[in-house]
């Protein structure tokens, strides 16, 4: 009996090509793996094995850093330094070696501020003086020479009598209760002369009264009381209230004096 053998085909040049390409990709897989597991190893110094090694890469400089000038160089250093000490050392003698400073420069324009001001000065000066002037044309407006009455108080006393008010009454009608400070009282003391009251009469006859209150002797509450009669002429008319010390009767005395 005759027994036959089946060859199997002979391959084609197309699957000899793909297991070539299965081959040479089983290779490249491994030297992937190969160069990765060097790499995580370390850098590959390739002079050990003979071949050249590349130049070592070129270090950049640092930059350039600008040397510190001196102290006496640098703009505004002896001004702080001066200022610093002088905080720090307030009563320090000044330094007999250092340069004596120049004297500062006028700033300009203080020619014109200074004669400003004398302008200004000249103007208050101006006003006060038409303050005078307006005031003494009110009084003369008025209070007229011919109607005019004027009464004023001296004080030679400081013993036995302190002045605390004044009450005048002219022909019973009373003109002005005038209190005083102690500041008022010191100056008549001195020898002040107050012009107590200023008004307007007509020509004739009329009666003068006043009042005077304050403390008396042993710091007692006093009152009392002067009157005159006077005759208003044409003309301004002035009276004074004077009060004295009478030595005798240890009292004070209190008059009224016509100057005609």
């Amino acid at each position: 009996m005759l027994q036959t053998r089946i060859q199997p085909p002979a391959a084609t040049p197309l699957r000899r090509r793909r297991a070539r390409a299965r081959s040479l990709l089983g290779l490249c897989a491994a030297a992937t793996c190969a160069v990765a597991a060097l790499l995580a190893q370390g850098p590959v110094v390739l002079a050990a094995q003979g071949t050249p090694s590349s130049p070592p890469p070129a270090t950049v400089p640092p930059p350039a850093v600008p040397s510190p000038l001196p102290p006496t160089e640098v703009p505004g250093a002896e001004q702080g330094a001066r200022e610093v000490g002088k905080q720090l050392f307030p009563n320090a003698p000044k330094n007999p070696l250092a340069a004596p400073e120049a004297p500062a420069a006028p700033a300009e324009g203080s020619g014109d501020t200074r004669g400003l001001d004398q302008d200004i000065q000249g103007l208050k000066k101006d006003v006060v003086d038409l303050n005078k002037d307006l005031f003494i044309l009110e009084e003369e407006l008025l209070f007229p020479a011919n109607t005019q009455v004027a009464v004023f108080l001296s004080v030679d006393v400081g013993d036995f009598f302190a002045l605390d008010a004044v009450q005048l009454k002219i022909d019973k009608k009373e003109v002005i209760n005038y209190l005083y400070t102690p500041r008022e009282r010191d100056a008549l003391l001195k020898g002040g002369v107050q012009r107590l009251y200023l008004g307007n009469l007509k020509v004739g006859p009329h009666e003068l009264v006043a009042f005077f209150s304050g403390n008396g002797p042993n710091a007692r509450a006093y009152k009392r009381g002067a009157s005159l009669r006077f005759e208003k002429g044409v003309g301004a008319k002035y009276l004074e209230l004077k009060i004295n010390d009478r030595q005798r009767k240890l009292e004070p005395e209190f008059e009224i004096k016509d100057w005609e």
